[in-house]
């Protein structure tokens, strides 16, 4: 098994970054690639339970992903299991995502994402492509933002 991790530093509080990564109305926003939007979901991080989301690119291709988030610790940290579906919608090989924010120095937060018990190097790469280009989009709006806006 293979794992990702993947860190950033946002100059939004770990307050404001935990309510873009858990809350539906911000997790829609930058959840999935640039090119691709979320056309059907169930999508929250906020509390211990199921989650889906179908997402769907430029070209009309439909990616449903889902898990279940095994746990919540405002706003230190949130982990949630994760599983593409096949065409047939039979869910795959289930991987975990945990991602934990540390207040900065310069008073910003310190994002680590670890997506582990991917089943190859080839996968691995794949969601590096896939989480680096939507933590473009959250570092976008999480910047942007200040805690009095959310």
């Amino acid at each position: 098994m293979t794992t990702l991790a993947l860190e950033r530093v946002f100059s939004a509080t770990p307050e404001t970054v935990f309510d873009f990564v858990t809350q539906t109305e911000h997790l829609l926003k930058w959840w999935g690639p640039v090119g691709v939007r979320v056309t059907d979901h169930n999508l929250s991080l906020a509390a211990k339970g199921p989650w889906t989301s179908t997402m769907q690119n430029d070209q009309g291709q439909q990616f449903k992903v889902s898990g279940h988030v095994t746990h919540v610790d405002a706003p230190h940290s949130v982990g949630f299991t994760w599983a593409w579906h096949d065409e047939s919608d039979k869910r795959g090989v289930e991987s975990h995502v945990t991602i934990k924010l540390v207040p900065d120095q310069s008073g910003g937060t310190r994002f680590t994402l670890t997506h582990a018990d991917l089943p190859s190097d080839e996968v691995a790469q794949n969601h590096n492509e896939g989480w680096t280009s939507s933590l473009s989009k959250l570092e976008t709006l999480a910047n942007s933002f200040t805690t009095e806006e959310i």
